[in-house]
């Protein structure tokens, strides 16, 4: 395999793996735990605004998630994405330290981390970007 095919390969590995977590996370808020549970959850952690907050964290997590899987608005949805765990690492996890089993944010980071990885390097080519926006360097593919 050539270096283009293993880029393309691992982008679209990340990119679906990344999508279907912050999905089921979202889709876990929504159905698991209801938003009012998630709303005072989230109260309970001290996380800002929870009633507003918990909603939109939901529902972002849900759509972004199934938009990463399918690669739309890659570029903007992963940032936000990786903006939303920055937030639950500054706001819930560093006081608990690294470890996802105390309640740290090993987890969080690498969310964050894998999230801006896309936002950096967009959808790659097997994407709904690539298809609608074309070429890799086109003003609009920059922004997708």
């Amino acid at each position: 395999m050539n270096q283009s095919r293993l880029t393309t390969t691992a982008i679209t590995v990340l990119r679906v793996i990344l999508g279907f977590l912050f999905a089921a996370h979202g889709w876990q808020k929504f159905n698991e735990w209801t938003v009012a549970g998630t709303q005072a959850a989230f109260a309970q952690m001290g996380v800002p605004a929870a009633q507003i907050s918990a909603p939109l964290v939901a529902g972002l997590e849900l759509a972004g998630g199934i938009a990463l899987i399918l690669g739309v608005l890659t570029r903007v949805v992963a940032a936000l994405l990786a903006l939303n765990m920055l937030g639950a690492l500054f706001l819930v996890h560093a006081p608990a330290g690294v470890f996802a089993d105390k309640g740290g944010y090993e987890l969080v980071l690498l969310l964050a981390a894998a999230a801006l990885a896309l936002a950096l390097t967009g959808a790659g080519r097997l994407s709904v970007d690539r298809a609608l926006f074309g070429r890799r360097n086109s003003r609009l593919a920059v922004l997708a």
